[in-house]
């Protein structure tokens, strides 16, 4: 088309990717298109407004790396990683939360109950956490995989001072779909604010930087949706002002003290009660 005015240009732009071969990319892209260009239509969009925000991408690309994903954290405090988790949420299973900018794939396989205490300073406690479906059966086919920060709130890969895989693992559920990790209890932390997600974004808004104190998991069974979800403490101040909106009130669990001496044997405790956080995670079917 070689006669492009203001009245066309959103058409004619869209139009162009219809050949892509994939159909749901084809309307994933179509639909993008046109949306952004009736943002820019919205706000009167100025050429130092878009090469500002070109800028501000290029320094979003340039601080990520393969351990560290500045978009990730960017799509977590608009609000998109919870929209897109509240979006696929049945409503018959544990809802989602976002997945972070610190996972990584390929953590260890440990046995279950797992100790990821070692050499950590911190709280020592346990999760307790039984894999369902929506009825309440239990999955016995399924798989963890966990992570989380340490006592200084950062995790791994922008910690030097701690060994990779700090306080993460994978494993496999008992036959009663049960699983345990001994661990610290986790810390409420802050968002990298050494990039420009919050340098240029974030802090400008006079937004807080915190994230309440939480576990991560991703749980996985075979016929059954991999569930990309977060742990939450009923004890953390921050749990009304997530930085990226990814509490959920079925999320959040509270510690108890449980008379255990087994298991604060295991874990170091010289007592006879231990910290457990009890959960249950139910899955949906495919």
């Amino acid at each position: 088309m070689r006669n492009i005015d203001l009245a066309n240009i959103t058409e004619a732009a869209a139009q162009s990717f219809q050949g892509l071969p994939d159909a749901r990319q084809q309307v994933l892209v179509q639909a993008l298109v046109k949306s952004l260009h009736q943002y820019a239509k919205d706000v009167q969009l100025t050429h130092a407004e878009w090469r500002a925000a070109l800028v501000f991408l290029h320094k979003v690309g340039d601080i990520s790396s393969d351990s560290r994903s500045e978009f990730s954290l960017l799509s977590d405090v608009m609000g998109l990683s919870s929209l897109v988790d509240l979006l696929d949420s049945d409503p018959s299973a544990t809802p989602g939360s976002v997945l972070g900018p610190f996972h990584t794939v390929g953590s260890p396989w440990l046995d279950n109950p797992a100790n990821l205490i070692g050499a950590n300073e911190g709280q020592r406690v346990l999760l307790r956490a039984s894999v369902c479906d929506s009825a309440g059966q239990p999955l016995p086919t399924a798989t963890i995989d966990f992570w989380q920060n340490a006592g200084n709130g950062l995790y791994w890969q922008v910690d030097p001072s701690q060994p990779q895989d700090n306080l993460r693992c994978q494993l496999k559920v008992s036959a009663e779909g049960r699983f345990e990790i001994a661990t610290i209890r986790a810390v409420p932390y802050q968002i990298p604010t050494d990039g420009p997600v919050w340098l240029d974004l974030v802090q400008p808004a006079g937004r807080s930087a915190w994230r309440p104190a939480h576990f991560h998991v991703i749980v996985s069974a075979p016929g059954y949706r991999t569930l990309v979800t977060e742990l939450f403490d009923a004890e953390d101040p921050y749990l009304d002002s997530d930085v990226v909106f990814g509490v959920r009130d079925a999320l959040v669990g509270r510690y108890q003290e449980v008379i255990d001496p087994q298991a604060c044997a295991r874990i170091g405790l010289s007592g006879t009660t231990v910290p457990v956080m009890n959960v249950e995670i139910r899955l949906a079917h495919v």
